[in-house]
């Protein structure tokens, strides 16, 4: 089973940069008022899902692209510290139902990160890494794959950065605070210490500009960082 949950963090900040409208980051995440909330929505559910179904169909698979809000995908409530955040969210429910449809269908689900709140009322900016683990423990896959800009965790040996190639949870949890794990790593390794928690077996981190990663992910030859319980 194939399921895609993107971000578009860099195209946020250009859109709100062009608009005029503030917004920093606490511990990695968003701060996130109606005004932000409104073009993070226009820009992961509109632009970069988009992109990411016509580039898929160009290979010749089939794609379907959706957010949280539709079909009530994604639940979620305001995070513990919403007082400095604004309106970003923590996943309280996913609709596996509605997933493993799409893919009975022959589709791949691409996901947005954003959700609604249970009365389907309010929605809530989601960091893709939260989304993500949350989306791959409802579904109960064995592996959660993180793309993102750098090539795993990173660590200093004898005065060198290294990347790690196997890190336990308890491992990760000295590292944030030792400060080794910082600002936008810590919500991708929290997403993954949480989803490893339930029926997923592993997090695998790596480098999307190494070329075919996820081929070589999936041939296990030891590329990235493996989050293990």
């Amino acid at each position: 089973m194939t399921v895609i949950v993107h971000g578009g963090g860099p195209a946020i900040s250009e859109t709100l940069g062009k608009l005029g409208i503030e917004s920093g980051f606490v511990n990695g995440l968003r701060v996130t008022s109606e005004a932000v909330l409104d073009v993070v929505e226009m820009v992961l559910s509109g632009q970069i899902n988009k992109e990411i179904v016509r580039r898929i169909q160009l290979t010749g698979a089939a794609a379907l692209g959706l957010s949280g809000v539709d079909g009530h995908l994604i639940e979620a409530k305001p995070v513990a510290n919403s007082h400095e955040v604004g309106l970003v969210g923590d996943v309280t429910k996913v609709n596996a139902e509605l997933i493993q449809g799409i893919v009975n269908m022959g589709y791949i689900p691409v996901i947005a990160p954003v959700g609604l709140g249970a009365d389907g009322g309010q929605r809530y900016n989601i960091n893709a890494d939260t989304a993500a683990g949350a989306v791959a423990s409802h579904l109960g896959v064995e592996q959660m794959v993180v793309v993102t800009d750098v090539p795993g965790i990173m660590s200093t040996v004898d005065g060198e950065k290294q990347v790690l190639p196997v890190v336990s949870v308890a491992e990760i949890e000295d590292m944030i605070v030792s400060g080794e794990i910082y600002g936008g790593m810590i919500p991708k390794v929290r997403a993954a210490i949480a989803c490893i928690q339930g029926k997923v077996q592993e997090v695998v981190i790596v480098n999307g500009s190494e070329p075919n990663v996820l081929s070589k992910v999936l041939k296990g030859t030891g590329i990235g960082t493996r989050i293990v319980r």
